[in-house]
């Protein structure tokens, strides 16, 4: 009986070991939790109110002023005599669409808003509100950002596009599209007199933007579009 009694005993205290064991595990590795959420892109990427200088702000950014947020749209940096460096920036209201101009001194801390950016496909335009319709390619959910947020870069969307929207606690922040577009070109001119520029004449494009294009591109031509400055690249 007795070397049953201690067979059982160690038997007990062997399970109880265990049973402690797993939870001192479980906190050693607790230890290490920061490491983990740090290489989460998403968990990194939120943050809000970080301060930054303002001669680090470029076009993309978005930042916090005064319980709003903005676009940087334009940042160019520039100098004012004895009143030193500052950067002049064009922004963005990312609610209403408005834009404005600020100046920021070059060492003025300014509030910058950390966003995750995410693809997205291009679904259609709701007439009814004008916003575009988006939708997550692995989820195929659908979300709907102003089309303001695109800019004037709106007018290349196109069906099947994939776009990149840059979000904030699942908001809408700022939204870009592809540096290169296929357009058709809808209506072309006679190219202009050697007098002139005799390379290049004007088309309209299927979009409704006029653009220059060499002369032999003629109606119904597809054309590469740098969408960044609207100029035309080569014949797709």
């Amino acid at each position: 009986m007795r070397v049953v009694a201690k067979r059982l005993c160690r038997a007990l205290c062997s399970v109880a070991s265990t049973k402690i064991s797993r939870p001192l595990s479980t906190s050693t590795q607790s230890k290490h939790w920061p490491q983990s959420i740090f290489a989460s892109p998403w968990s990194a990427t939120q943050l809000r109110g970080a301060k930054f200088r303002g001669a680090d702000l470029k076009p993309g950014n978005v930042i916090e002023k005064k319980g709003r947020m903005y676009q940087v749209v334009k940042a160019q940096h520039s100098t004012q005599g004895r009143g030193g460096a500052i950067i002049q920036v064009e922004l963005r209201d990312v609610d209403s669409g408005s834009k404005s101009n600020e100046r920021f001194r070059t060492d003025e801390p300014v509030e910058r808003v950390f966003v995750a950016e995410k693809s997205f496909t291009y679904l259609y335009t709701d007439d009814e509100t004008g916003n575009i319709v988006l939708m997550d390619p692995k989820t195929y959910e659908q979300l709907d950002v102003p089309k303001h947020l695109f800019g004037e870069s709106y007018v290349y969307l196109q069906d099947d596009m994939n776009v990149s929207v840059q979000l904030y606690d699942g908001r809408a922040m700022s939204a870009s599209i592809p540096t290169r577009a296929t357009c058709t070109v809808a209506e072309s001119e006679m190219p202009m007199r050697a007098s002139a520029t005799p390379q290049y004449k004007k088309v309209l494009l299927d979009n409704g933007l006029t653009v220059q294009v060499p002369k032999h591109i003629v109606e119904g031509d597809r054309i590469i579009i740098n969408t960044a400055d609207h100029s035309y690249m080569s014949r797709a």
